[in-house]
């Protein structure tokens, strides 16, 4: 006769009917202990008695559910994952096997059938860790004595990181920040990135080989022209956006060229060294390190070029999919003209003229031309400041004045001995005008400030 094991309520029950058969207790003592009425206590002892203790368990234990997946089922899954999703998050593996595989499981049965075989998805929490790496401990036999102590359980100031509150409006505080990663094939790129605090909406992406002013320009021209002018940028402490070094001997009135662009456009620029102040960036890379990459690698994407060229299909799936849609007030102000953007945008670089009254930019030479199209020649050693729009057209200021540059070819276009001279309208050639920001008295002044400053403080002390 084989053993009949029982659980603490099934054996309960086995012994107060048990006691009923003989004759030991009444029908009506038993249904109040164990809740039930008179005829459920009949049936209980007619099956007793016709099958004994057996009786008491339950009719479904051992029987596997009628929605649990097959052990083949379960295999096309693991499989599937590492073959094609190594990496993704369980909720963006149910979603692919979904679309591309037709198998319709979420992701909590994706997390328990992968915890099974020990697991765990590359989004998991501590607590989940630890949780099965106790588990495989236990499974094991091993012994580990730890003891912790703890001596202070109040954080210092510097290494406490509150949660914060999201920024009201939308348009009043805009994340920055770029994330080096193999986002495709076996190359590291960066992808920079802006997100908007209040809606959790990404206004901006881009990839570069490195991260670079011209990859901020790119997300921020796509910002400007999509949802405007921000009130705040947070950013980190790169020298892209700010010069606060302990060796350096400019102060805060000093602007980096992306700094200008802000201060030009009316847009607070603040900058921080604790990566957890701007946490909503932050988390942004690392789901986007999860699901871009995925992504990218499902269409085959190997190039920067074609990643960029994907990217505001992504934006506009992942804007539905994730941001805050519960009518938040947006507070970002008109945008400029696209040719205003173009010229603030700028990048800003100091030449000196040659021998042959030319400057060289990017192995390039050029010669000054003013606004009534005649060449302006200096002096050798005389500095220009070259400004590269972000429509790639170049621009040059000297003494207040800005001229527009021609380049000097290594051989000429037109022979006037060999070749039939065709006559074409002229159209003059725009220049900004002279209340323009690149101005050298508004955009050196206040560097020029400084190192008179410094000078005078020195001469003090001395």
């Amino acid at each position: 006769m084989r053993k009949v094991n029982l659980r603490m309520n099934e054996q309960q029950a086995y012994e107060i009917i048990k006691n009923l058969s003989e004759g030991k207790t009444t029908k009506e003592i038993a249904s109040v202990k164990l809740n039930l009425s008179i005829r459920q206590i009949n049936r209980k002892l007619a099956a007793y008695k016709e099958l004994g203790k057996s009786a008491f368990i339950h009719g479904n234990r051992g029987r596997k559910p009628v929605t649990t997946f097959s052990t083949q089922t379960k295999d096309d899954i693991k499989n599937i994952y590492f073959d094609y999703y190594d990496g993704a998050n369980f909720a963006h593996y149910a979603e692919c096997l979904a679309k591309y595989h037709q198998i319709k499981v979420s992701a909590r049965t994706i997390r328990n059938i992968f915890l099974e075989n020990g697991i765990l998805s590359p989004k998991c929490h501590k607590s989940t860790k630890k949780a099965l790496a106790k588990a495989i401990k236990q499974k094991e036999k091993l012994e580990c004595d730890v003891e912790e102590i703890i001596d202070d359980y109040i954080l210092k100031y510097h290494e406490a990181h509150p949660r914060r509150e999201r920024s009201k409006y939308e348009g009043e505080q805009i994340q920055m920040d770029a994330s080096p990663h193999k986002w495709f094939g076996d190359v590291i790129s960066t992808l920079h990135a802006a997100i908007d605090d209040a809606t959790g909406k990404i206004v901006g992406l881009h990839f570069d080989w490195q991260e670079t002013l011209n990859g901020y320009y790119i997300i921020s021209m796509q910002m400007f022209r999509n949802h405007g002018i921000p009130h705040q940028i947070l950013t980190d402490k790169r020298t892209v956006f700010t010069y606060k070094r302990k060796d350096s001997k400019l102060s805060d009135k000093a602007y980096t060229q992306y700094g200008y662009a802000c201060k030009q456009l009316g847009i607070q620029l603040d900058a921080t060294s604790i990566a957890q102040a701007k946490g909503r960036v932050e988390r942004l890379f690392e789901t986007l390190q999860s699901r871009l990459v995925i992504e990218l690698k499902l269409r085959n994407i190997t190039t920067i070029e074609e990643a960029n060229l994907y990217l505001p299909e992504f934006i506009k799936e992942f804007n539905e999919r994730f941001s805050l849609k519960n009518n938040i007030k947006s507070v970002y102000e008109k945008q400029p003209s696209i040719q205003k953007l173009n010229l603030i945008l700028a990048r800003i670089e100091i030449r000196k003229v040659d021998a042959g009254c030319c400057i060289k930019y990017k192995n390039t030479y050029y010669r000054l031309i003013n606004e009534n199209e005649e060449y302006a020649n200096y002096k050798k050693g005389t500095e220009i400041m070259i400004i590269e729009a972000f429509n790639k057209k170049l621009y040059a200021s000297c003494n207040n004045k800005i001229y527009i540059l021609k380049e000097v070819k290594k051989h000429k276009d037109f022979s006037n001995n060999f070749d039939v001279k065709v006559v074409l309208p002229k159209k003059k050639k725009w220049i900004p005008p002279m209340n323009h920001p690149w101005r050298i008295a508004a955009w050196i002044q206040h560097v020029n400030y400084e190192k008179e400053k410094l000078k005078y403080k020195e001469h003090e002390l001395v």
